[in-house]
């Protein structure tokens, strides 16, 4: 069975689950699945203590790690265990222009056969470069092109559109006609194509390397390459005879016109000649029929999609990959060293063959030796957790009394890591709490220091974020001229140096020359007008030596000199000196060192100080920047950032008022000005530290730490919101009705239901509304629908725009127009309404571009669906929804969708 069935059972309490003993999980690697790996994690989570579980895979580089969380998660002993041995061993080989180079065996990267293959390719380059316009080798992008148009992978089928779209091509231009840059069309490079193969499969036959399954990354591909074969046959006549017997009495069980479908006729053809075809295109019974053929040794060679690799149990002698380029869904990318050991593990029959070959297609190129050896020997994707919170999952864990949804995320792979941490964290946290606390004795009475060490802390971040901002403005570089007054960073003191912009940046200086004067006597002085100075939570005076000790000339010398200076700098920067009884420092500063810019300018004498070094011009500029503080202030006033520098972001200018405010509370509070201050502001910074510390430690062992945490409390809002749960989190009969839905998005389903969508559709349009829940492609032929459908179809992705924004509101992570566009695929809704009006289905193929298999497959999944909303019909109490619904399933319930499988009735 599938997770998502044993999912369901455990969700539903199903007396089975009682009775099982083993749960075993193949391809564990699925756990990586996007889609899907959140349903392995929480089965695995979910399995009751008496069940034992084996898990396989040959891809898990971090088994270990896996092994342990779920050793932790079921409590158990989980042995690990494993070979590097493969019963049949591989070699890996190049095909390039006709021959084979081996490049890999028993694990280990050949260089001298790649070498081998690379001077072949050089060579042939060289001979077709001097051969003058010879023959072309087809283009590198034919193989991966054939994804960029929306083409048909079923044969033989009309479709309404006609142009481009039909011509099968593979180059990456458009038309059908077009030339792909080589001068060869699309039939020369089907044509070159078909000879690739052919010679491929003849130098495999005479090295008796048949049966082969050649893997190719797309339906289309599969389809066009088979197609080209048509000149080749591989089976003998008695082999020709078990095929034919073998497909008649498989297809004796279609009725009349569905024997006759293009796909059915054409596979036949194909397998009398040895050739089979595989992906998810074809209808279930063809591709049963193809399996069984490949594993009774008739079919040679076989064109196949990665999905062959996973789910059929059916090895070859010789594996061949078309291109090591696939496309995810999403982009073009390098096979994954993983995908490439699942697919190479098919080479090779157990018993029949001594070792097992793949083989890697080139064209004309040779991929480059880093990225073989990558993908052939690089080790596999480690093991990932996807889990994810679902509305059904939160659904079915609200109503389940033994599993809270915080234990669910606890559980899972993706917190495993912060949960095997928790001991640890409570030792540290004993430990941190089990420590004397310091205390600060305040000389004033009530100590108010980690207020103010709080307000201190946050007016710094303000002023910070102040600071860098203006500091970059264009406003703020125009006042930054020689003279201006400004208030500089200091390095080491937690106080800031006033100083003077002597030069601003130039040709020969990239950076501001900067005066600055630096405290050596400090004494606390009255604090000042707090609006205007800047910084003033430390106000330290500066003490000018008196008159009778200062030089004459110091005391005389007056006027800027008038000769034009050099513009060279001949003093040493860092200068440093002392005038006026106060040291001093010229240095080279960026403009974030400015702190701020004040509102006054002195004169300054560029050439004096930069060029002569003068001391009397020194000790000018000195007395005139102590000259510029005024009523007792640190510093002269700040230019006002929203008056002056034209602040104009609101957030910012915001941002100064709470500063401003800060300040004017700091200057009343009891510290400000105290002795004591700095001893103190280190005391309460250990004890605010410690006290992060206890309280960070607390945050990460609770709850509210996991990862998941805000998307579930976004999620239960919005399941409050639409009615499904309560106030108490008690599920309603809503999201009774949600749980019920598995196969389409719970809540659009659900919607769907309470808003009466389906009442006033008959069962066959009801049916055919319903297929967007299941069905998967996303490009598809645009259906032509009745008017009443086509309201019913827009009123559904209506709700689901509405369902989109109230999650969006909620705060979960989603886009409304990619939440309906991927729960909303409406590409088959005029198939399924034809098919449930009793159309045959020859006639609903030609109705679309989507592929035979696709349209089973959905048409299957529907069935599941109407039984779902049967379900939810019953506890709603809806008997005319419920009789509709058995209607619609007995509708689509027939022929060749509802074939017994061959697996299951034998043939």
């Amino acid at each position: 069975m599938t997770t998502e069935i044993l999912r369901s059972m455990l969700y539903r309490g199903a007396d089975i689950i009682r009775d099982i003993e083993w749960v075993i999980f193949d391809e564990v690697h699925y756990v990586n699945d996007v889609e899907r790996g959140v349903v392995w994690e929480e089965v695995i989570i979910m399995l009751p203590r008496h069940i034992n579980i084996v898990l396989l895979s040959a891809t898990v580089p971090n088994k270990v790690e896996f092994a342990d969380w779920i050793g932790r998660t079921k409590q158990k002993k989980i042995r690990v265990t494993g070979t590097t041995k493969r019963p049949v061993p591989l070699e890996h080989c190049l095909f390039y222009s006709g021959e084979l180079y081996k490049i890999c065996e028993s694990e280990s990267f050949i260089p001298q056969g790649f070498k081998a293959a690379k001077d072949a390719f050089k060579k042939k380059n060289m001979s077709a470069a001097t051969g003058g316009s010879g023959s072309h080798a087809p283009a590198p992008a034919s193989h991966d092109g054939a994804r960029t148009q929306k083409q048909s992978s079923n044969w033989g089928k009309q479709k309404r559109q006609s142009g481009p779209q039909n011509s099968g091509n593979f180059s990456k231009a458009g038309g059908a006609n077009q030339n792909n840059g080589n001068g060869m069309n699309n039939w020369g490079l089907r044509r070159s194509d078909a000879s690739l193969w052919l010679s491929l499969i003849n130098k495999l036959s005479k090295k008796s390397l048949l049966p082969v399954v050649i893997f190719c990354f797309s339906k289309n591909r599969c389809d066009k390459s088979a197609d080209s074969m048509y000149g080749i046959d591989l089976t003998s006549s008695s082999e020709k005879s078990e095929i034919r017997v073998f497909c008649d009495k498989a297809f004796s069980r279609l009725k009349g016109s569905d024997r006759t479908l293009p796909q059915v006729v054409r596979v036949q053809n194909l397998l009398h000649r040895g050739i089979g075809v595989h992906h998810a295109g074809l209808l279930p019974i063809v591709k049963e029929v193809v399996e069984m053929l490949f594993c009774r040794g008739v079919i040679k060679v076989l064109f196949s999609t990665e999905t062959f690799a996973m789910g059929v149990n059916a090895p070859a002698r010789t594996v061949v990959f078309d291109t090591l380029r696939k496309f995810d869904g999403k982009e073009f990318r390098q096979l994954l060293p993983g995908e490439y050991t699942q697919m190479a593990g098919r080479a090779g029959r157990r018993g029949l063959d001594k070792i097992g070959t793949v083989i890697v297609m080139c064209r004309d190129e040779i991929l480059e030796e880093r990225d073989l050896k990558h993908v052939i020997v690089g080790s596999a994707t480690r093991l990932e957790s996807q889990f994810r919170l679902t509305y059904i999952m939160i659904l079915h864990l609200l109503r389940v009394e033994e599993l809270k949804v915080e234990d669910m995320l606890k559980r899972s792979f993706a917190e495993f890591h912060a949960q095997k941490k928790l001991p640890e964290q409570q030792q540290l946290l004993m430990r941190k709490l089990a420590q004397p606390t310091k205390a600060i004795e305040c000389i004033k009475g009530e100590p108010a220091i980690e207020e103010y060490y709080d307000m201190e802390s946050e007016a710094e971040t303000y002023n910070t974020e102040i600071s860098e901002a203006v500091m970059q403005s264009s406003v703020a570089q125009k006042f930054l001229t020689a003279g201006r007054v400004v208030v500089m960073k200091s390095q080491s003191a937690r106080d800031h140096l006033l100083g003077v912009v002597v030069k601003a940046p130039s040709s020969s200086n990239k950076q501001y020359i900067v005066l600055v004067l630096k405290p050596e006597l400090q004494t606390p002085l009255a604090s000042g007008n707090l609006q205007d100075s800047k910084n003033t939570d430390f106000p330290q005076g500066y003490f000018m030596a008196p008159k009778s000790k200062r030089a004459i000339e110091e005391d005389y010398f007056s006027g800027v000199t008038s000769r034009k200076g050099s513009g060279v700098i001949n003093i040493k920067l860092p200068h440093q000196g002392s005038a006026a009884g106060v040291r001093f420092e010229v240095r080279e500063v960026d403009n974030k060192d400015f702190l701020c810019i004040c509102n006054c300018k002195i004169k300054i004498d560029q050439v004096r100080l930069l060029e002569d070094g003068s001391s009397p011009a020194y000790f000018r500029t000195v007395q005139q920047l102590l000259d510029t503080k005024s009523n007792g202030n640190k510093y002269p006033p700040a230019l006002d950032p929203i008056k002056d520098l034209k602040l104009r972001d609101v957030n910012l200018v915001e941002t100064y008022y709470k500063w401003n405010n800060l300040l004017q509370k700091m200057a009343k509070n009891n510290c400000h000005g105290c002795t004591k201050l700095e001893e103190h502001i280190i005391l309460a910074r250990e004890i605010k530290r410690h006290k992060e510390e206890v309280n960070a430690l607390k945050y990460e062992m609770s709850d509210e730490a996991l990862q998941q945490m805000p998307d579930f409390q976004g999620r239960i809002d919005v399941l409050k919101e639409i009615g499904c749960i309560d106030a108490d989190l008690v599920v309603q009969i809503k999201g009774r009705v949600a749980c019920e839905m598995n196969s389409g998005e719970e809540l659009i389903c659900t919607e769907c239901l309470f808003e009466n969508q389906l009442d006033d559709l008959e069962p066959e349009e009801a049916v055919a509304l319903m297929s967007a829940f299941v069905f998967q492609q996303k490009n598809t032929s645009e259906p032509s629908l009745t008017p009443k459908l086509s309201q019913a179809k827009q009123r559904l992705y209506n709700t689901a725009i509405r369902l989109g924004e109230l999650q969006g509101h909620f705060k979960v992570q989603i886009n409304p127009e990619e939440y309906a566009r991927e729960n909303l695929k409406f590409g088959l809704v005029e198939v399924v309404y034809e098919w449930a009006k009793g159309t045959p289905f020859a006639d609903i193929c030609e109705l679309t571009d989507v592929p035979e298999g696709m349209i089973v497959r959905t048409i299957v999944r529907l069935d599941e669906t109407c039984r779902e909303f049967k379900n939810a019909a019953s506890i709603m109490g809806n008997s005319a929804l419920y009789k509709k619904m058995e209607t619609a399933s007995n509708a689509i319930k027939r022929d060749i969708v509802f074939a017994a499988s061959l697996y299951v009735t034998g043939v």
